[in-house]
């Protein structure tokens, strides 16, 4: 990606955080959210302001996990008309014209890891980028792979001298 095309896409996504920003609803959060945006997705993350009759905890869940649960349940149903409202809103915009096929599926933390790669010249692309950390795993933890390669040998010995069906 040129540095052109770097400009712009900052650009973009600075005024997509506006937007977002401008646009969410007052009280859906209790400070500002962060909006993460990459090429595939928006992200809002925001904290909940509590709220009456939190649910008790589950056998094994603490106090604080069930409200929290509980929360998000309930934020995720008595938004949603609102929530899908803001996204109908929304248009699309391409802001690349690169494309590069990637054969998984990763969530946007690890597609952030891939353009920072990128970003920085470590990589021409998401593939390039997925490749170097594929390397840099099987060189730093070879001892472990290696390890991990044995058992799974172990485990088709132990599966063929198995009954048959």
């Amino acid at each position: 990606m040129s540095t052109d095309q770097k400009t712009a896409a900052a650009g973009a996504a600075t005024e997509i955080r506006g937007w977002c920003l401008g646009r969410l609803p007052d009280g859906w959060f209790t400070g500002e959210p962060e909006v993460i945006v990459d090429r595939e997705e928006i992200t809002v993350v925001g904290q909940l302001p509590p709220v009456k009759g939190d649910q008790e905890p589950a056998e094994g869940e603490t106090a604080a996990d069930a409200i929290a649960a509980g929360r998000s349940r309930r934020f995720r149903e008595e938004t949603r008309e609102a929530r899908i409202g803001v996204v109908s809103e929304g248009r699309k915009v391409m802001f690349t014209t690169l494309s590069v096929p990637v054969m998984t599926r990763l969530r946007q933390a690890e597609r952030r890891v891939l353009d920072t790669l990128v970003d920085a010249g470590v990589a021409r692309s998401r593939s390039d980028a997925l490749a170097w950390c594929v390397r840099l795993v099987g060189e730093h933890e070879d001892s472990w792979l290696g390890a991990l390669r044995d058992a799974l040998r172990q485990v088709e010995q132990v599966r063929a001298e198995g009954p048959r069906s």
